[in-house]
């Protein structure tokens, strides 16, 4: 989800300015419907829906005129695949309050991967997870609330403080657990909080000891999503297009 698209139409399928276009994507269990900007005549752009699963969806154009019946201009297909930043996505949900499974994701850091391949893991991560299906009791800190903030242990939040994971942090903070999990020391004493200043991760500190610290700025242009019921509708803010997703 949240990648751009961009539909070709045929020299006949240019009409007048009146004429709106919107794609339907038809899966299984879930159809999502977008609105779609023009970039010039014979150009439309679109955001491609967040998925509930891996499947081949039917695509079709539709154009609207006020007055006039609905028209299905094409179809095509369309498939949804599961990547690595996904997989990654799930285990670390999964994964929120296990220590063995927590404690090994620290390997990576002693890889220390490349600045550009970090803001890469960061940014895919980060927007798995916003299309994750998190249960209503999903907690940063996992299942087990029963636990003290006195009691070290590794959290997600460490995770993705150690690794300099700006938007994924950003992400965590916002779920329940998510500012509980600053003050929790793990087996070395440190907190995220602390983590991030003796990294020097001067962005990732002030995100999280700022009250009102804004969200990163490569998350501006992302969809915001208001959810009710079996519908939910999101707002693309960098293109200024909607999507209505709604549970067959």
């Amino acid at each position: 989800g949240d990648s751009v698209i961009t539909v070709q139409l045929t020299e006949e399928d240019k009409v007048e300015d009146d004429v709106v276009f919107y794609l339907i994507f038809t899966g299984s269990t879930v159809q999502h419907c977008t609105s779609t900007r023009k970039i010039n005549p014979g150009s439309l752009e679109t955001i491609s829906p967040g998925h509930d699963c891996c499947e081949t969806v039917k695509v079709a154009l539709c154009a609207s005129r006020e007055g006039h019946p609905v028209l299905v201009v094409a179809e095509e297909s369309f498939q949804f695949v599961q990547d690595e930043a996904y997989d990654a996505a799930q285990f670390l949900a999964t994964c929120a309050g296990n220590q063995q499974a927590l404690n090994f994701t620290r390997f990576l850091d002693r890889s220390r991967p490349p600045a550009a391949d970090v803001d890469f893991l960061d940014e895919k991560v980060a927007l798995a997870f916003r299309h994750l299906k998190l249960p209503a009791e999903w907690n940063v800190l996992g299942a087990d609330q029963s636990l003290t903030e006195n009691i070290p242990r590794e959290t997600l939040m460490h995770f993705a403080v150690r690794l300099g994971l700006l938007r994924l942090t950003w992400f965590l903070l916002q779920q329940p657990g998510g500012r509980g999990a600053l003050s929790i020391h793990n087996n070395e004493g440190a907190t995220p909080v602390s983590l991030a200043l003796e990294r020097g991760y001067q962005k990732l500190h002030q995100l999280l000891t700022e009250e009102e610290a804004r969200e990163p700025d490569s998350w501006s242009t992302l969809s915001h999503t208001v959810h009710s019921g079996h519908y939910s509708v999101k707002h693309h803010r960098g293109l200024d297009v909607y999507m209505l997703t709604a549970e067959a």
